[in-house]
């Protein structure tokens, strides 16, 4: 609605794909790390896992993100810590927990600063692969004034795709979730623009406010 309120024309469409996949997990865990909604609902929801009965029971959960959190919330799951970026809860963890072990639920492109930081502090860490993603490949033939982007899987595979626009679209804001997605957007652009916060809207509002004041 932002979008469209702002009389901002956009185009939309699914830059990657998610596939639900089995797992097994004991029935009792101490301590759970999500960072993405994706795995939670692979937990939660997918009638391959072990929590569809309601066997799995989580006593702590660490996230990454507050649409995570609410997720879990919905999910009556103990939500103890929220950060907005993986490297953060990282050095919590390894600060507050360096005695306590961890599953941590994730994709297949999940990145490596939990699992690095946590086994560099000598803190046992499980993982859990839960979801796969993959790469969504979509040509287009125009140039956009700003390009929003929620993954660096995301700009991957709009890159892989168009990749002659890295060079030729120099005009182009890349607007970015957060700074992990800005990382891997300045492969390819200067005019990287990372939003206030890290959810949708504020990315949203972040381009709007920006392409209707040029």
């Amino acid at each position: 609605m932002l979008l469209l309120n702002a009389n901002c024309s956009f185009v939309e469409y699914d830059a990657i794909k998610i596939e639900f996949i089995p797992f097994e997990v004991p029935e009792r865990i101490q301590n759970a790390i999500f960072t993405s909604q994706n795995a939670v609902r692979s937990v939660f929801g997918n009638i391959c896992s072990s929590a569809v009965d309601n066997s799995l029971k989580i006593q702590n959960c660490f996230c990454v993100g507050q649409k995570t959190a609410s997720l879990l919330t919905k999910k009556d799951q103990n939500t103890i810590k929220i950060f907005e970026y993986g490297s953060d809860l990282a050095s919590f963890i390894v600060k507050r927990h360096k005695n306590e072990n961890f599953y941590f639920f994730c994709g297949n492109k999940r990145l490596e600063t939990i699992p690095s930081e946590l086994k560099k502090a000598k803190i046992e860490i499980i993982e859990i692969e839960t979801y796969k993603t993959s790469l969504n490949l979509k040509k287009f033939h125009q140039q956009f004034h700003g390009i929003l982007f929620f993954s660096p899987s995301g700009v991957q595979s709009y890159f892989e795709a168009n990749n002659n626009q890295k060079s030729e679209e120099t005009e182009t804001q890349l607007f970015c979730i957060g700074e992990t997605t800005a990382t891997t957007a300045r492969k390819y652009s200067e005019n990287v623009i990372v939003s206030n916060a890290t959810s949708i809207e504020s990315v949203i509002a972040k381009a709007v406010k920006t392409l209707t004041t040029l």
